[in-house]
C-alpha cells in the first residue's frame, strides 16, 4: 500500500496544479516541498497534489490551494510584470528627480523576477444587473478591487459568511457562473494629477471629452478617512458665490458644507454653476460631479463653463443616467479623492455634488440587488453613513498640513417642497446649513428663489468679510417683515405712511436680490448695492427699474469712483469714511439717473 493511502486524506493539504504539459516526478516533488514550507506541514508527504491538464492556461502552470492561487502561467507572468512596471512608474513620478524615470523603469525590468505570491481566487456563483456573487474568498476586504477572467474589474461591496458580493465597473461580457475571480489586495482608487484640470472624466478617471489620455502622478483611494479635529482649523475664510442673496444672508466659508435643496427645476444647478464661475482668478479649483444626469444636461454645463473660461480651473466628473448604478455610486467618492489630492497640496477646492438624491437611489438599487434588508422607503439602513462619510471629508486643513480646503455644495431634490423626507433630513443634519429654493418664489419670478425663512448658514458671519457683514445690516429682518406685512395688507387700502415706506423698501430689496444666471457680482459690487439700498437710497425707484438702476449705479462707481470698489476689495472692511463716500456717490448718481430717464 502506498504512503499516501496510509495517511488520513482529510488531514492532508489539498492542492491542485493546472498546466498544459504534465510535470515530471521531480517537479511534482518540488511543488510539494514548496507547499510544505509555505503552509507549514510536517513534510512534503502531507501534501496531496492533483495534476490537471488545462490548455486554457496557455503556458506555465497555476497552483491552487483552497482560495489561494499561485499563478505562474503566461498570463500570470505578464500580469506580474505589468504590476511591477506600473509600480516603478508611480514611484518614479512621485520622486523628487522625475528626470530619472527611464533609468528607474530599466532597473525594474532588469530586476523582474516571478515572486511566489499567492492571490485570493474565488468562483462566480451568480451574475446580473451589475452585481456578482462570489464564493471561495476567505481574506478579501470591503472595497477591494477584484479582477475577472475577461479583464473586467469589480469592487467588493458586501461580505457574508459564505460568499461576497461585488459590483462591476463595466459590462458583464463573458462573466458567467463558474468564472474565476482574483483578488488584487488593492482598494478601489482613482489616478490623480494636475492634468485633470480642464477635463471631463468618468467615475474611474478616464477622459470622456475626446481629448488625449491623462498622465497620472499619483493614485488615491476613493474611500478615505475624514481629517480629525486636530487636523482642521475653523471655517472663517469666505468663499464668495457672486450671488447677492447668498453672500449677504447665508455666507459660505472655505471648508464648509452648504446644502442646496429644492424641487425640480427651481435653479439648484444654476446656483452651483454661478459659484464655480465666480471662482475665476481666486485661486480655487472647482470640481462638478454629475450623478445620474442626462448627457445633454452635462454637455450644457460644460459649454457654460467653457464659454466663461471656467474650465481652466475646473474638472467635470460625469456619471450619466445611462451608466450602471455602481459607477453612479462611486462617482462622488472618486471626485472627492481628486479634490483631496489638490487639498493636500495646499489648494482650495469647491466641489458640487449634483445630486445626492440620485446617488442615494443608485445605492438603494445596489443594496437591494445585493440582498440587503430594506428599511424606510426601501433604502438600506446605512444610507445615512453613505453621505456622512462623503461630506465629512470636506474640511479646511490646519496650517501644518498645508492649509488646503474642500468646500462642498451638495444638491438634494425634494418632492413638492417636502424637506422632511428621509434623504433631505439626513443630508440637512450632516451639512452646515442649507439654501432652500422655493417653487412658488421661482414661478413668481424671484430668481434665485431663495426662501429666507428656511435657509440658513450655521457658520454665519464668521465666513463673511467685515464689509459684507456691515452692509447687510438688517436685511433678513427687513425681508421677513416685508413678507409678513405683505400678507396682512394685501386686502387693505388705508395704510399709514410708515407702512407704505416699509412695503416700498421691501419690494426694492426683493427686486435687488434678483440676479440673472451666469452674472456673478464681485464683493465690492454687492457691498455697494446693499449699502445704497439699505440706506433707503433706492426707495424712490420704481420696482421694475431697480435692476437697471443697480446696473447703472455700479457702472457709475466703476467709471467715476473706482477707488471706492478697489478699497473695499483690498481691505474687506467698510469704515465710516468709506461708507460716507459710497452714500455721497449714490446721492451724486441719483439726479443723473433721473435726468437720463426724463
Amino acid at each position: 500500500m502506498s504512503e499516501t493511502n496510509t495517511r488520513d486524506v482529510s488531514t492532508m493539504l489539498q492542492a491542485r496544479l493546472r498546466c498544459v504539459t504534465p510535470p515530471s516526478e521531480r517537479q511534482v516533488a518540488q511543488f510539494k516541498e514548496f507547499l510544505s514550507k509555505r503552509y507549514h506541514t510536517a513534510s512534503a508527504a502531507d501534501v496531496d497534489l492533483t495534476v490537471e491538464t488545462d490548455p486554457s492556461v496557455g503556458g506555465g502552470f497555476i497552483l491552487a490551494v483552497g482560495s489561494d492561487e499561485f499563478d505562474w502561467s503566461t498570463r500570470g507572468r505578464e500580469r506580474q510584470f505589468e504590476d511591477q512596471i506600473d509600480e516603478a512608474r508611480q514611484r518614479a513620478s512621485r520622486g523628487a528627480d522625475q528626470g530619472k524615470i527611464v533609468s528607474i523603469m530599466q532597473e525594474a525590468v532588469e530586476a523582474f523576477h516571478l515572486a511566489a505570491k499567492a492571490s485570493e481566487v474565488g468562483t462566480v456563483e451568480t451574475v446580473g444587473d451589475g452585481i456578482v456573487t462570489i464564493s471561495g474568498f476567505d481574506h478579501v476586504q470591503y472595497g477591494e478591487i477584484v479582477l475577472f477572467d475577461n479583464g473586467v474589474k469589480g469592487m467588493i461591496q458586501d461580505i457574508k459568511s459564505d460568499s461576497v458580493g461585488a459590483i462591476l465597473f463595466d459590462q458583464e461580457g463573458t462573466i458567467g457562473e463558474g468564472s474565476h475571480v482574483t483578488g488584487t489586495g488593492k482598494r478601489a482608487g482613482i489616478p490623480v494629477s494636475d492634468a485633470y484640470l480642464g477635463r471631463v472624466v468618468d467615475a474611474l478617471g478616464n477622459p470622456i471629452d475626446g481629448g488625449v489620455a491623462i498622465k497620472a502622478s499619483d493614485y488615491r483611494p476613493i474611500e478615505n478617512e475624514a481629517p480629525g479635529i486636530i487636523d482642521r482649523q475653523p471655517v472663517n475664510v469666505p468663499l464668495q458665490t457672486g450671488i447677492l442673496a447668498i453672500d449677504s444672508m447665508f455666507p459660505i466659508g472655505r471648508g464648509q458644507r452648504e446644502l442646496i435643496i429644492g424641487d425640480r427645476q427651481t435653479g439648484k444647478t444654476a446656483i452651483a454653476t454661478d459659484a464655480i464661475l465666480n471662482q475665476k482668478g481666486k485661486n480655487c479649483i472647482c470640481i462638478y460631479v454629475a450623478i445620474g444626469q442626462k448627457s445633454s444636461t452635462i454637455a450644457g454645463i460644460v459649454n457654460t463653463l467653457q464659454a466663461h473660461d471656467a474650465m481652466d480651473y475646473s474638472v467635470v466628473v460625469a456619471s450619466t443616467a445611462s451608466d450602471p448604478a455602481p459607477l453612479q455610486y462611486i462617482a462622488p467618492y472618486a471626485a472627492t479623492a481628486l479634490a483631496e489630492y489638490f487639498m493636500h497640496k495646499g489648494k482650495d477646492v469647491l466641489i458640487v455634488y449634483d445630486d445626492l438624491s440620485k446617488h442615494a437611489v443608485a445605492y438603494r438599487a445596489l443594496s437591494l440587488l445585493l440582498g440587503r434588508s430594506p428599511g424606510r422607503e426601501a433604502y438600506p439602513g446605512d444610507v445615512f453613513y453613505l453621505h456622512s462619510r462623503l461630506l465629512e471629508r470636506c474640511a479646511r486643513l490646519s496650517e501644518e498640513l498645508g492649509g488646503g480646503s474642500i468646500t462642498a455644495l451638495p444638491i438634494i431634490e425634494t418632492q413638492d417642497g417636502d424637506v422632511s423626507a428621509y434623504i433631505p433630513t439626513n443630508v440637512i443634519s450632516i451639512t452646515d446649513g442649507q439654501i432652500f429654493l422655493e417653487q412658488d418664489l421661482f414661478f413668481e419670478g424671484q430668481r434665485p428663489a431663495v426662501n429666507v425663512g428656511l435657509s440658513v448658514s450655521r457658520v454665519g458671519g464668521a465666513a463673511q468679510t467685515k464689509a459684507m457683514k456691515k452692509a447687510t445690516g438688517s436685511l433678513r429682518i427687513d425681508l421677513a417683515q416685508y413678507r409678513e406685512m405683505q400678507v396682512f395688507t394685501q386686502f387693505s387700502s388705508d395704510l399709514d405712511e410708515a407702512t407704505k415706506n416699509q412695503l416700498a423698501q421691501g419690494a426694492v430689496l426683493m427686486e435687488l436680490l434678483k440676479q440673472p444666471q451666469g452674472s456673478p457680482l464681485s464683493m465690492s459690487d454687492q457691498v455697494i448695492s446693499l449699502l445704497v439700498a439699505e440706506n433707503g437710497k433706492m426707495i424712490h425707484v420704481p420696482v421694475k427699474e431697480v435692476k437697471e438702476y443697480q446696473r447703472q449705479l455700479l457702472d457709475f462707481f466703476a467709471d467715476k469712483h473706482p477707488e471706492i470698489a478697489g478699497e473695499i476689495d483690498k481691505s474687506g472692511r467698510l469704515t465710516d469714511v468709506l461708507t460716507q463716500s459710497v452714500l455721497e456717490a449714490a446721492d451724486e448718481f441719483a439726479p443723473l439717473y433721473e435726468k437720463a430717464q426724463a
